[in-house]
């Protein structure tokens, strides 16, 4: 009961996300002869994150969550020559290329919670998060990109997920699960790479378990 007085509170969220990218093709990639296939590979990474919550009305939570994201991706290559590693399947032989990335990340965020039950609520939360990676290659000199996939370190994704509060006496404890889906193009194109080339757009996704601790 004492929490629900309260208009807003603070906390600290600590997180686990597997997060990659979705690649789409560009017509390029038809008429390529040796790249058969390009793909987005999952990594993981962890998450630190302030919290603030306005409280307006018995259901609802104005939040805001500022804070950093480290997490690594691959883009993987399926060629029929040139590449170090073969595959299973002796056609063909992979490379990869890795995208390590320190993101600023800034989400704003609405969250609808049930009726409480023994100090426990579920809810689920939406909204829109801004990113920058403080990490990104887009800076490169263009004497220094001619072999460099090239990201954008901007990036707006839209959020969706689940959880639920757990109301001790000096803290409420909030398991969440959250997928995040970029909505824009991060990629820069670079026609001096055909790693590049046959790419059109490229979108992030992420799925991430935080744990919040707020009072």
């Amino acid at each position: 009961q004492e929490y629900s007085y309260k208009d807003y509170y603070f906390g600290i969220s600590l997180g686990f996300n597997s997060s990659r990218h979705r690649v789409f093709h560009s017509k390029d990639f038809i008429g390529n002869p040796d790249i058969v296939s390009a793909l987005g590979v999952p990594g993981p990474g962890f998450n630190v994150h302030g919290i603030v919550n306005y409280k307006f009305g018995e259901y609802f939570d104005f939040r805001f969550i500022p804070g950093f994201a480290f997490s690594e991706r691959r883009f993987n290559y399926f060629s029929e020559s040139n590449c170090p590693v073969v595959t299973t399947d002796a056609r063909l032989c992979l490379s990869s290329i890795r995208v390590e990335s320190v993101f600023l990340e800034l989400p704003v965020l609405m969250r609808f919670k049930s009726d409480p039950y023994k100090d426990k609520r579920m809810f689920i939360v939406a909204g829109l998060k801004y990113s920058y990676d403080v990490a990104s290659n887009s800076r490169a000199r263009e004497d220094q990109i001619r072999d460099i996939l090239q990201i954008s370190p901007h990036d707006f994704q839209f959020e969706i997920g689940a959880g639920m509060q757990f109301f001790f006496p000096f803290f409420i404890f909030s398991p969440e699960i959250k997928f995040s889906q970029g909505i824009g193009n991060i990629h820069i194109l670079n026609n001096n790479l055909d790693k590049s080339v046959i790419l059109d757009q490229v979108r992030s996704r992420a799925l991430t378990i935080s744990f919040h601790f707020e009072g």
